[in-house]
């Protein structure tokens, strides 16, 4: 749990997943940090805390950021999609259910920042070809190297007939 000293505190208001909270933080604190920490939403990953691996991309309005760069209270006001805000157990999102049928997730680590990612990829609009989605997706790393099927899952949602893919 992050301490935060009384006399640096900053308060920070954000929508998370539809939800709005509360928090009184140091300013140095990171998005990631202040997601895992604080409002124990762990889906998002912390892999290089650099920026350079994608494993905590989450959605800020709607875009696709790198939640590990980010400093919490520049993004007060702001609304926050994690991986726990898209799709359910019971009904997944379309690119959850793609990545499955895909098998483009081996040990899950990098599946939810690839997600979010995807989704703001899906959102802009501006890949149009396997080398273009592989070109915006470059900067989420996978380990166990499944970027084919990663590919193809985001290959069939595009050509999907429109179903909701934004969260």
């Amino acid at each position: 749990m992050m301490e935060a000293r009384s006399n640096t505190a900053v308060g920070v208001t954000l929508t998370i997943n539809g939800v709005e909270r509360n928090a009184s933080i140091e300013p140095c604190v990171t998005l990631l940090d202040l997601l895992r920490e604080e409002f124990h939403l762990t889906g998002t990953k912390k892999g290089c805390d650099h920026g350079q691996c994608g494993a905590c991309t989450v959605l800020v309005n709607g875009t696709r950021i790198n939640s590990c760069l980010v400093l919490a209270v520049s993004r007060n006001g702001s609304e926050i999609t994690t991986i726990e805000g898209i799709g359910t157990p019971d009904e997944l999102h379309p690119l959850q259910e793609a990545f499955v049928r895909h098998d483009a997730l081996q040990c899950g680590y990098c599946t939810p920042g690839q997600i979010c990612s995807a989704i703001g990829l899906i959102s802009e609009g501006r890949a149009k070809t396997r080398d273009e989605i592989r070109e915006a997706m470059s900067g989420n790393l996978c380990r166990c190297g499944a970027y084919i099927g990663i590919v193809d899952a985001i290959e069939e949602v595009m050509a999907a007939p429109k179903r909701k893919t934004v969260p």
